[in-house]
């Protein structure tokens, strides 16, 4: 038999190798395919106006009909603006990471950091690995290829994917409910911008959401955390094609 396909989405400023520590964990079982959103790894840059919409449609022709959809942080987003308008294309969706309708607070929390990125770009990526990987067990060379795909991007191109980020979760908050496919919603206790906070309230959102809490982990968790991730996310799918209970 054919194994199904799980389809990966990546964070802004990210791409593609992002999953590298996952992706051997989870080929047994699965057609791995972990794609570049419009603008990121070998893409050319995006120009224009770019918005939830386009980075979906983006990658929509490259995701097989029936797909375990995964998307993180960003591309978590991007994965839910899929299910929502492309359902016969998601078997089932996990938001790695994910912002959900942030607070006045949280939302002028992003704002900050989008307007030190459009300031001082060097900065900003210096600040976001110390916000994803500060007292983390995460290798330096690990931490070295993400900080140099960070600083390879084009910076136009991606202010115009972080403001993406920073505002499309209230434009997806009011139809939230309308996506039904079993999901799972996973952060980190200690992500202190993809709070659990926030996973909790995407998996109130979504009808058929359970929400876990990894202790400890930060961020970046399919990097931190490769093994307690992949098991998580198989045995979400699993229990989905039994009809387990999705709330936990």
């Amino acid at each position: 038999m054919d194994k199904p396909p799980l389809v990966l989405l990546h964070g802004v400023g990210l791409d593609r190798t992002m999953w590298d520590p996952v992706t051997a964990l989870l080929a047994d079982r699965f057609t791995v395919i972990a794609l570049d959103l419009p603008g990121h790894g070998d893409l050319p840059p995006v120009r224009g106006e770019v918005t939830l919409a386009s980075l979906a449609a983006g990658v929509a022709d490259h995701v097989p009909v029936g797909s375990h959809l995964v998307g993180f942080s960003l591309g978590a987003l991007v994965a839910q603006q899929l299910a929502l308008h492309g359902p016969e294309m998601v078997r089932t969706l996990t938001s790695v990471s994910s912002v959900c309708r942030r607070t006045a607070t949280e939302r002028e929390a992003v704002r900050a950091r989008l307007h030190m990125a459009e300031s001082d770009f060097a900065a900003s990526t210096a600040a976001s690995l110390e916000r994803w990987y500060a007292d983390t067990a995460v290798p330096s060379d690990v931490i070295g290829k993400t900080e140099a795909t960070l600083r390879a991007n084009d910076i136009e191109s991606f202010l115009d994917c972080y403001r993406v980020f920073a505002n499309a979760d209230a434009e997806l908050a009011p139809r939230l409910e309308e996506i039904t496919v079993p999901a799972l919603a996973i952060t980190g206790e200690n992500d202190p911008g993809s709070t659990p906070a926030m996973t909790h309230r995407l998996a109130a959102a979504l009808p058929s959401c359970r929400a876990v809490i990894v202790p400890k982990a930060r961020h970046m968790l399919p990097v931190e955390c490769p093994e307690t991730f992949a098991e998580t996310l198989t045995t979400f799918i699993e229990q989905s094609a039994h009809g387990e209970s999705a709330h936990v």
